[in-house]
């Protein structure tokens, strides 16, 4: 009696315990569950049309045409004439297996990408064919045109999302696209619309019996929005034109609204190479070219140092800090004594002797002695190099340099702008102003990129301020508001001070490094900058050709362009930087440049034998050989 009372208890327990484990999946958790997650629903996605990117004046430079890809679920295959379908899809039976076996790795129960991008040709033949092979379907896909084959620095590309931001974002699954550098990473959300989807219901046998739900729970796709750029689509092929051959960077911002109206990088390339099924095999030859480097974004990832154009920083800085001001003369004898040594010596090439010379005159003829002085009487104003190198670098930073300027693409350096912290690290706090001395001329240890130089040409143009750079102006044609790219920013000089450094830049186009290059009717103001580089190349310094660097803005009373240009191993910034910028400004102010033999010049001029004699030097110093 005890044994069946005993059994009959196990048996209403293991009851109510199956029960209640049933009134929690069913009715406390079913209430909160979402009825599309189960494994009788099956997901077929519809992709939206991707955002237009236009340039400033509405031409079109991204659009999208359809592409066709062959779609398997493993498990849905049945068994076929694999020869057949082979010869159908234009493959062989050894890549059929591969591509197989790794759609069956990702999941034999979900569909994943068995064959991408197929000729429009090859599409309409397939789609009659593809049905009598269960498990193989089309799906269609959008992926992009590039009708103006330039900035491709700029737009980017789309690419395949793998595996592992498939797993770590719940919006993309492995083989879709997502945008990949450039604008097309930066404002992916804003460009990828919203997917639409279709769900359907499945049987114990994995088929199809209709829709589910009666198509409670399907989504219509919704197109991403337009993108209108800061671009000047004219301006940024012109000056890639100009920089065939050569290698550097360019960039040229609206002073009065921070709009980038050319960023161009030297190498570029056809971004159409990174579209379609030929898209990985030039992904591998662009981004593995370790020695052009198509791919690396010079105007916003290479660093150089600034060089004579900062010596208009230097000056506004003393200006700033009471230690000169316009009428305080330097004497300069061939350069700049600094210490005892033979080597304490900064040479100068302004040819001014016998008479002081001027902060105008210092920018224009671009001495090297006012701005050594200049800078020792920053730095020696306190109490300690180390203070007075804190506020100089303040001062520096005001300007947008040394750090990111936070514009709305997704690369770039901080350049640097060393503080007393700085060198007190370096020298433990056993250094003199003298040590630094460099910093003077645009050189030692201040870097910068182009666009940062761009953007302090940019401020001295608007006498003291400037906007945050950035590369949109409009989405779906509507003007952007975000306060980032809207809000002035003030650097610390006063702006009494920007005057007499304007003056000065101007007249470097008037008698100074630039006067070759003066364009009729238009007042531009620059700067000449020739850079020292050297490389370390096997634990040895080498010393390998100058680069040639030029700053300047146009029209000087009313500024509607600023650039900065740098150009790796061209020389004397008078020589091509000069001429290219005079060139660019030209063009964009006036729709035409006149200057032909100039331009011509421009565009024949080829360093790549400069840089092949360059590849040649590091050889034989890492080999030993001669």
């Amino acid at each position: 009696m005890k044994r069946s009372f005993l059994l009959i208890f196990l048996i209403s327990l293991v009851g109510i315990i199956y029960i209640g484990r049933l009134f929690q999946l069913q009715i406390i958790r079913g209430s909160n569950q979402n009825p599309t997650q189960g494994s009788t629903v099956k997901f077929e996605y519809d992709y939206p049309a991707r955002g237009y990117i236009y340039d400033r004046n509405e031409k079109l430079l991204v659009a999208n045409q359809l592409s066709y890809d062959v779609m398997v679920i493993p498990k849905e295959v049945e068994p076929l004439d694999t020869l057949e379908f082979c010869n159908l899809l234009k493959i062989t039976k050894d890549d059929f297996k591969k591509r197989f076996k790794k759609a069956e790795k990702y999941a034999r129960w979900l569909p994943s990408k068995f064959l991408k991008q197929l000729a429009k040709e090859d599409f309409a033949y397939l789609q009659e064919k593809l049905p009598k092979y269960k498990g193989f379907y089309i799906q269609k896909r959008i992926i992009r045109n590039y009708p103006i084959k330039s900035a491709a620095n700029i737009v980017g590309f789309i690419a395949e999302v793998n595996e592992q931001k498939a797993r770590t974002n719940n919006y993309y699954e492995q083989g879709e696209l997502i945008g990949k550098l450039g604008v097309e990473k930066q404002y992916e959300n804003t460009l990828r619309g919203i997917k639409g989807k279709k769900l359907f219901k499945r049987n114990n046998l994995n088929k199809i019996t209709g829709s589910f739900k009666n198509g409670k729970y399907d989504t219509l796709a919704v197109a991403g929005h337009d993108l209108t750029l800061t671009i000047d689509t004219e301006l940024q092929q012109y000056g890639e034109q100009l920089m065939k051959g050569k290698r550097g960077g360019i960039v040229a911002i609206e002073p009065k609204t921070g709009e980038i109206l050319a960023l161009i990088t030297a190498p570029t390339y056809d971004p159409n190479l990174l579209v379609g099924r030929k898209r990985s095999p030039n992904s591998v030859k662009l981004f593995n070219d370790t020695i052009n480097m198509p791919t690396f974004d010079r105007g916003l990832q290479a660093t150089y140092a600034p060089g004579s154009p900062f010596k208009i920083i230097n000056g506004l800085i003393g200006l700033q800090e009471g230690v000169i001001d316009e009428n305080f003369g330097v004497y300069c004898h061939h350069g700049y004594r600094y210490g005892n040594r033979k080597s304490a010596f900064m040479g100068c090439h302004c040819r001014i002797i016998g008479r002081p010379i001027r902060l105008k005159t210092a920018i224009s003829k671009s001495c090297n002695s006012y701005f050594a002085t200049t800078y020792r009487k920053i730095i020696d104003k306190y109490e300690t190099p180390s203070i007075g190198a804190n506020k100089w670098s303040e001062h520096a930073k005001s300007f947008g340099l040394g750090n990111y300027l936070g514009y709305d693409l997704p690369t770039g350096q901080k350049g640097r702008i060393p503080s007393g912290k700085y060198y007190d690290n370096w020298y433990k706090k056993n250094w003199r102003t003298t040590y630094t001395i460099s910093n003077a001329i645009g050189q030692g240890e201040v870097l910068s990129t182009p666009m940062q130089l761009a953007n302090m040409t940019a401020a001295i143009a608007n006498k003291g301020f400037f906007y945050t750079p950035h590369i949109v102006k409009k989405i779906d044609h509507k003007l952007i508001s975000d306060s980032t790219y809207t809000t002035k920013r003030n650097t610390t000089i006063d702006p009494k001070h920007f005057p007499v450094a304007i003056e000065g830049m101007h007249e470097v186009f008037k008698t100074g490094t630039a006067k070759w290059f003066q364009i009729k009717n238009i007042d531009i103001c620059g700067k000449t900058g020739t850079v020292e580089n050297f490389a370390r190349i096997d634990g040895e310094k080498v010393q390998l050709p100058d680069h040639s660097i030029f700053i300047a803005f146009a029209p000087k009373d009313d500024p509607k362009i600023a650039m900065a240009i740098f150009v790796e191993n061209g020389g004397y910034g008078a020589t091509i930087a000069a001429p290219i910028t005079s060139l660019m400004i030209e063009k964009y102010l006036t729709g035409k440049t006149k200057r032909k033999h100039i331009e011509e010049r421009m565009i024949n001029l080829s360093l790549q034998n400069e840089y092949d004699k360059l590849i040649q030097k590091k050889d034989t110093l890492e080999t030993g050989t001669k």
